[in-house]
């Protein structure tokens, strides 16, 4: 039960957006134990100057393709989960919309059960336990 949001820069056609968004899913149900069904995402166009990044901090140098992936997620996953994860998002993004792997970064949140709630004021996640 990931929710996304996708930030980049302003521009980028829509055929682009979608790839983002489905390479996204593809590796979470792939890679990060997320069902099929399950795709919540949320893409944020920033103007130029917006996204204030460190072009070559740990890993880079980036581009102004610079694309962040925040994911929240309802519950911990292993390193070695979140490590796979990771490499196959950027694998796939590779492909298509051909992300260059510097330029994609990954920040992964986790949350509890009571922390959610998928609509008519339910908190679906406690009352499933």
């Amino acid at each position: 039960m990931p929710f996304t949001r996708i930030s980049l820069l302003k521009g980028k056609p829509p055929h682009y957006l979608r790839a983002l968004s489905d390479g996204l899913r593809q590796a979470l149900v792939e890679s990060f134990e997320v069902p099929p069904d399950d795709r919540f995402q949320v893409i944020d166009q920033r103007e130029p100057g917006e996204p204030i990044f460190d072009r070559n901090y740990l890993r880079g140098p980036r581009s102004d393709d610079f694309v962040l992936f925040e994911i929240t997620a309802g519950r911990p996953r292993s390193v070695e989960t979140k490590a796979a994860f990771y490499r196959r998002l950027v694998a796939l993004l590779a492909e298509r919309p051909r992300a260059r792997p510097h330029d994609v970064m990954v920040v992964v949140t986790t949350t509890a059960r009571d922390e959610w709630s998928f609509g008519g004021g339910e908190a679906q996640r406690i009352d499933a336990a």
